[in-house]
């Protein structure tokens, strides 16, 4: 048994980034289990629930809020860094992790230009924990682009994390009943950028769940500030 990690939610203007982990036998894994994006929603979904029961799996979850992804001091990289470490040590603290030969396992989905600099900089979040956690010694990270596609236990990880993922924006879409529909949360996603403007156009403001520093945000303010001033 070794550990997967992977994030989805990288990029989307609104709603969270969810990192998830798993530990589990890859033998005892679904045959199909992939990349979340070459899944079919409701067979990931069924999938997820599969790996959240089975009581040999032990499943980590961790969610970046929009709040913390907008914070001045950090980025994007460092921030996924931080999500799937939160995550690894979800997983480490389930019952069902059982005794993990030490150093721990982990293979993680490179979210860095440079597999070797992630790994480097997951393991020493892991390791290290800059979320005042314990620090938990003995961890050995491999990170690769694609590892989602290509190692089971990272598949799965992915799956997880866009299960949720989808979960917390259909959590989203009900916040907002006067709004025909949020969309998938992605700045591509015309119902996204409709939802975003009609709001702004509604309120002055963003939504809570807008990732503010984000540029199709940014745009939605700059485009409701001039409209204002037309009108004038």
């Amino acid at each position: 048994m070794y550990l997967g990690v992977d994030e989805a939610g990288k990029g989307p203007a609104l709603g969270p980034m969810v990192a998830a982990a798993v530990i589990a036998d890859p033998a005892s894994l679904p045959a199909d289990v992939d990349d979340s994006k070459r899944i079919a929603p409701a067979r990931r979904e069924a999938m997820a629930a599969t790996l959240d029961e089975d009581p040999d799996v032990a499943v980590g979850v961790a969610r970046v809020e929009p709040a913390e992804i907008d914070r001045p001091d950090t980025d994007m990289n460092t921030l996924t860094v931080r999500g799937q470490a939160r995550a690894v040590r979800a997983a480490l603290a389930e019952p069902s992790a059982g005794d993990l030969d030490r150093p721990v396992r982990v293979v993680a989905d490179a979210g860095d230009t440079s597999e070797e600099r992630f790994a480097r900089r997951l393991r020493e979040f892991v390791a290290d924990s800059s979320d005042d956690a314990e620090p938990l010694p003995g961890v050995d990270v491999t990170a690769a682009h694609g590892a989602d596609e290509d190692d089971p236990l990272v598949g799965a990880a992915s799956v997880v994390a866009k299960v949720t993922r989808d979960a917390a924006m259909a959590a989203v879409d009900a916040t907002y009943p006067d709004y025909d529909d949020v969309g998938s949360g992605y700045p591509s996603d015309p119902a996204t950028r409709s939802f975003i403007a009609a709001y702004v156009g509604d309120h002055g403001t963003l939504p809570d769940c807008a990732r503010e520093s984000w540029a199709t945000c940014e745009d939605a303010l700059a485009a409701a500030e001039q409209s204002a001033l037309d009108e004038f």
